[in-house]
């Protein structure tokens, strides 16, 4: 269920959030709502670099470190919290923030509010789902994109429990390296650089972009620069030819990945399953990346296929190489749709819209 715009009432809730780390466009939520009137507090490790700038700037921040997904320490904490500020809603952010939440809540009266960023990966068969997202003391879901949603409701969820709401990001957060920083990776210049930034587990298909690379024209300086902790054994086994290994180009987590790729003429992300609404995708369209997905998750929700960017199948090494040969060739045709990509944020997936949409969930809630 797509929230409707419209306007809403200033009623003050107030909202406890319950998170481990914190990404930059929640933290913008938080302060969207609290801009808007709302009593908004934050639990979350004491490490997460944007928890500490929203304290700096006057909020509620409460230290919480999760170990498990029944953490006894946690949920005395969150228990207490809950008891202390009266909450009318707790918004949790990840699984073990949701599992400890929805036991810390036990026979108290808030509302709860969970929110889910990948297809799939629940069972009805596993315990571990009805500790959280198949839980029915759940009130509301939600999804980051409609295949999430869709997801859900095909575990037999209610039809208004899930509840699409896009992660809202502003271009002006985001602000590219210059392309003689990625010297650095022994990248020249004048180098065609596609980039992909992910967290490289298997179903992110890293090694289905690695045999494109072997596709891509090699008259042509193209390198491949990609950001993220390495998680897939198969690329550490994957043999490359020594003039594609000079040009493939693997960093680790970088805290600057979203520069790095505001640097690069494209960026893919050759997700094979599951796939949520990637952040990096939204970092790298703000800054007028062109985007190549696959059609797996909410990607394809995200980016228009000839229009954002390119839309390939999920696995098909040979039409991934052929959308970077496109993109490689046509200067004219990558700088139209890295325009149509910044535009599709800016309009679309602000977080202004996030914001407002949010307020009008909390304000749903029975």
């Amino acid at each position: 269920m797509k929230l409707k715009t419209g306007k809403h009432s200033t009623a003050q809730k107030r909202i406890l959030f319950i998170g481990e780390g914190l990404d930059l466009p929640e933290s913008h939520l938080l302060r969207g709502l609290k801009d808007a009137g709302h009593h908004v507090e934050l639990m979350v490790r004491p490490d997460s670099v944007n928890g500490e700038a929203l304290k700096k700037e006057g909020f509620h921040v409460h230290p919480l470190t999760l170990v498990h997904k029944v953490d006894f320490a946690g949920i005395g904490a969150i228990r207490s919290r809950l008891t202390e500020g009266r909450f009318d809603v707790m918004h949790t952010l990840l699984n073990r923030p949701l599992s400890n939440g929805l036991l810390a809540s036990m026979g108290m009266g808030v509302k709860r509010v969970a929110y889910r960023g990948i297809v799939g990966n629940l069972s009805r068969f596993n315990p571990g789902s009805w500790l959280t997202y198949l839980n029915p003391s759940i009130d509301r879901i939600v999804c980051v994109c409609h295949a999430v949603r869709k997801g859900l409701l095909a575990m037999g969820l209610p039809q208004d429990r899930p509840v699409t709401i896009y992660k809202g990001h502003d271009v002006t957060w985001y602000h590219p390296v210059h392309r003689a920083s990625l010297s650095e990776f022994g990248i020249p210049g004048d180098a065609f650089v596609i980039g992909s930034s992910a967290n490289m587990r298997p179903r992110k298909g890293i090694h289905v972009l690695i045999q494109a690379a072997e596709r891509v024209s090699a008259h042509r300086p193209v390198h491949f620069l990609l950001v993220g902790r390495i998680q897939d054994k198969l690329l550490s086994r994957l043999s490359m030819p020594a003039q594609l290994a000079e040009r493939v180009h693997f960093t680790g987590f970088r805290f600057d990945a979203p520069a790095l790729m505001g640097a690069c003429d494209a960026i893919v992300l050759p997700s094979l399953k599951r796939e949520g609404l990637a952040r990096s995708l939204m970092e790298a369209m703000s800054q007028s990346v062109v985007p190549v997905v696959t059609d797996c998750g909410g990607s394809p929700e995200l980016v228009r296929h000839e229009q954002d960017g390119l839309v390939v199948p999920p696995g098909d090494a040979h039409a991934l190489s052929q959308a970077l040969t496109l993109l490689l060739n046509d200067p004219g045709l990558r700088a139209r749709m890295g325009a149509s990509a910044r535009t599709r944020i800016e309009k679309d997936f602000s977080i202004q819209q996030t914001v407002a949409e949010h307020i009008r969930l909390y304000e749903s809630l029975p």
